[in-house]
């Protein structure tokens, strides 16, 4: 019994943090996802009102925000690019879904597939994606964000970090 007693309280540890975050979105009615968007629009968000679909933070900035709508109306929040980007890419409409981003130059949302990114901003996971209406050199298309956020060749990455930055 002894031999297992460390695993156990790590296991009621887990459980105890675990129940801790499902009791706070469900206390603060958090949104992660929303249905019935069958226009597949961007919808407006609250700050401190939306969980993150990937990670489960609660977006309170919408500067490098972003949405995914499926085909079937069903709409997710992110509030990092690199956050969307990981989950997509296993779903079985991601192909079909239409992506909404904040754009930091226009403070609108737009097509995040239309989008240009930046590579070197602080972003909330790190990944150091920023979403712009407007090209400007230097920026790189989604297709080449989505490649590089799979790949791991973002700020996130010690070596890509200091190579962006210049240090």
């Amino acid at each position: 019994m002894k031999k297992f007693a460390p695993i156990l309280i790590l296991i009621v540890f887990v459980l105890i943090i675990v129940l801790v975050f499902l009791s706070l979105s469900k206390s603060q009615n958090m949104v992660v996802i929303k249905e019935g968007n069958t226009q597949r629009v961007a919808l407006p968000m609250e700050l401190h009102k939306y969980q993150d679909s990937f990670c489960g933070m609660v977006i309170d900035d919408l500067t490098y925000a972003s949405q995914i709508v499926a085909p079937d109306g069903k709409t997710w929040f992110f509030h990092d690019h690199g956050d969307f980007v990981k989950w997509l890419k296993d779903k079985p409409f991601a192909k079909d879904a239409v992506i909404w981003v904040h754009a930091i130059d226009t403070n609108r949302w737009i097509d995040g597939k239309k989008a240009f990114y930046t590579r070197n901003e602080v972003t909330p996971m790190g990944y150091g994606f920023g979403a712009y209406e407007h090209k400007k050199e230097g920026m790189i298309s989604y297709d080449e964000m989505r490649l590089k956020t799979l790949r791991g060749e973002t700020m996130r990455d010690p070596k890509i970090r200091k190579q962006l930055l210049g240090i």
